[in-house]
């Protein structure tokens, strides 16, 4: 059986404050990262998405990189950081309506090709974040349940057949929206920019999986949202397998239109079964073999 890989960034207790450090779970065991990187390769990459690059997390590398030397067991974190580095991000891109289900809500038809949008770096949050919708936003917010891909090699008009090549690993993402702003802008024929960019809208976490890692063909991608009174909803639940577009056909064709750089982000697309969330509700998101991704939301 393969080993379950994980990769977390977490803020580290350090005197007064705290450091970001990378751990390594290797079956469950923490394992500290950033201090063998240290030891025993000191001019290695120190980043998540350099050392994707590099191809640390590839299969035989991180087998001779664990059998090499004393690992550590990581140090208690305080939180998990965004599991990629948000100034290594050049570009978050999102499928849209890639469940024929969650095109069908809301009454409409499947793309007659890949619909995509994007979202902005800056948006990004990590496991645990508290996300403050604006004030001035009093309308609806919608939880969005997604596979995230995390882009390793760079290139143009990517070969489907060639296109997992160029993935470094996966995460899990919150699309948050911004529904009534999404619904008016579109009827107004206006893009949905600033529905999908609202401050915090991109929680992505709790962790990073390796591309050799993760068979991501038949995956669990799940959505529930925790009232403040404690009771839990069920909302969202399909498979990867379920994707009209897959990652490969995505990152060719997506490849199309743009260039492709180390860091940048895929998201995949969401199931059926969106909702509003309001205030002090836990959206939590998550992708079999991943993880669980819970983000809070305060509204006024």
């Amino acid at each position: 059986m393969a080993r379950q890989i994980r990769v977390v960034r977490a803020a580290i207790p350090h005197s007064d404050a705290s450091r970001a450090a990378l751990v390594l779970e290797v079956d469950g065991r923490a394992l500290d990262l950033s201090a063998w990187l240290s030891e025993h390769a000191p001019s290695a990459p120190r980043t998540v998405v350099e050392l994707a690059a590099s191809g640390f997390f590839e299969s035989a590398k991180l087998e001779a990189a664990l059998a090499r030397g004393t690992w550590k067991a990581a140090a208690s974190h305080t939180a998990r950081l965004v599991p990629v580095e948000p100034e290594r991000v050049g570009k978050i891109l999102a499928l849209g309506k890639n469940f024929r289900e969650h095109a069908a809500e809301f009454g409409e038809a499947v793309p007659e090709e890949p619909l995509f949008f994007n979202k902005l770096p800056e948006t990004l949050r990590p496991h645990g974040a508290v996300i403050a919708v604006p004030r001035w936003y009093t309308a609806r917010v919608d939880h969005e349940a997604e596979l995230a891909v995390v882009i390793g090699k760079g290139g143009w008009e990517i070969p489907e057949e060639r296109a997992l090549e160029h993935v470094a690993g996966y995460t899990v993402a919150n699309d948050l929206t911004a529904r009534t702003l999404q619904k008016s802008d579109r009827e107004l024929k206006y893009p949905w920019f600033r529905a999908k960019n609202l401050e915090g809208f991109c929680p992505l976490g709790p962790c990073f999986v390796p591309r050799d890692s993760l068979d991501i063909s038949d995956l669990a991608v799940r959505a529930a949202v925790v009232h403040e009174n404690g009771s839990r909803e069920e909302r969202q639940h399909a498979s990867t397998k379920d994707l009209i577009v897959t990652v490969p056909q995505a990152i060719a064709w997506l490849s199309r239109h743009l260039s492709f750089h180390a860091g940048d982000i895929v998201l995949m697309g969401t199931p059926a079964g969106v909702g509003p969330l309001v205030d002090g509700d836990e959206s939590l998101c998550s992708v079999e073999g991943i993880g669980e991704l819970s983000v809070r939301i305060a509204r006024a």
